[in-house]
């Protein structure tokens, strides 16, 4: 079907997109993997390609979009590519970007909105600890008052971006007598004594997007660090996590959707037994059923991506879309490297590359049984 969520100003977006990947990243995906680091260099370019500041205002050299369908032209594009550069950009300049723009001092802006829309500084987020993932309310990093500053103290864990991060929004412990309206966020600027990381953590797929332990030794931060109000942490995080998960079902189905396009082509080129094996019915109607899927799938996200566009997506219709969007692209997939048979499991093969990369969001941002969860309780059960 005919998509009508996005204008002509949104596909000239796209098509730049397109060749900045064509011509700066596809040749060079495959060292990036072995690296497990995307370079720098990649990450001035798309500075250059107005990227990383969809969300900043001009005044801070950023485009300033004011439209989230920008994004969500930006994410696709790159997740065709792979998951680990949705990934990574991703999170510096669509989850990351919007903290600072929105709650953080005119110091802060003025220091970090600049780099971030250049490139020059690559931007992280620490929510998830060992005792906490999506229980965010469990965290155990704290921040304690000294003088007008806070020391911060804690680890992190699973962070993308955290090997390489000039900054990173952390959620910390500012009141132990409160759970949720204890907590607070910070911005740290990683080159401030205390702060420390541990290894590039081996994952099973997305070796591209650095992924790190973060760990805080006493981080002496000033007083404008914090974003927003003392205790009001959870509240902004809460308030940020639909754009985080429609940004994530956008990911998830464009990914699958190339995957799947390229298995067809597969299942046309491949011989069985005389004929190509996309003929066979059995296969035939598999791929039916999955093109179907994607592009139902697909019809639901645009929905949410226009609605995110107007209005603000609702935490329930956010959550609806990530978790279906994960589930789609992880059938998809599996059933993708079925049809290559034996290839499909072979590293070199871009399929198999992607199976991996997917396993992981059904976990992320927020798993999949809480996405169930945050349904069901709207549901009033």
């Amino acid at each position: 079907m005919k998509r009508s969520v996005f204008t002509a100003d949104h596909e000239e977006f796209r098509a730049a997109v397109r060749d900045f990947l064509a011509r700066d990243v596809v040749p060079n995906v495959d060292e990036y993997a072995e690296n497990k680091l995307i370079a720098r260099e990649v990450w001035h370019e798309a500075g250059k390609q107005g990227i990383l500041g969809l969300e900043i205002p001009e005044a801070y050299g950023g485009g300033e979009a004011g439209d989230y369908r920008f994004n969500a032209v930006a994410t696709e594009e790159l997740a065709a590519v792979n998951m680990a550069l949705a990934s990574s950009f991703g999170i510096h300049f669509d989850i990351v970007t919007p903290y600072v723009v929105d709650l953080a001092s005119e110091a802060q802006k003025q220091q970090w909105l600049p780099r971030m829309a250049a490139g020059e500084a690559v931007a992280a987020i620490g929510m998830t600890e060992p005792s906490a993932g999506s229980d965010l309310a469990n965290l155990k990093s704290s921040a304690v008052r000294d003088g007008s500053d806070w020391i911060l103290n804690g680890s992190k864990t699973f962070i993308t971006n955290g090997y390489t991060a000039d900054v990173v929004v952390v959620a910390a412990r500012t009141d132990p007598t409160q759970r949720s309206k204890g907590i607070s966020l910070f911005l740290v600027d990683t080159s401030l004594p205390g702060f420390e990381r541990g290894r590039k953590l081996d994952k099973v797929g997305q070796p591209e997007a650095d992924t790190a332990e973060l760990f805080f030794d006493d981080v002496r931060l000033p007083a404008d660090a914090m974003l927003g109000e003392p205790g009001t942490g959870f509240v902004s995080m809460m308030e940020r996590l639909p754009q985080e998960r429609i940004g994530a079902a956008v990911t998830n189905v464009a990914h699958a959707k190339q995957i799947l396009l390229e298995t067809i082509e597969y299942a046309k080129e491949r011989k069985a037994f005389g004929n190509s094996i996309g003929s066979f019915q059995h296969n035939k109607f598999l791929l039916a059923e999955l093109v179907t899927k994607i592009e139902v799938a697909q019809s639901y996200i645009d929905a949410a991506v226009a609605e995110h566009s107007d209005a603000g997506l609702s935490a329930v219709d956010a959550a609806k879309a990530k978790w279906w969007s994960a589930q789609v692209q992880n059938e998809v997939l599996d059933h993708c490297v079925q049809l290559h048979g034996g290839y499909g499991y072979m590293r070199e093969y871009r399929v198999a590359r992607a199976w991996m990369d997917a396993r992981v969001t059904k976990i992320w941002a927020g798993s999949n049984e809480i996405m169930k969860e945050i349904i069901g309780r709207d549901l009033e059960l």
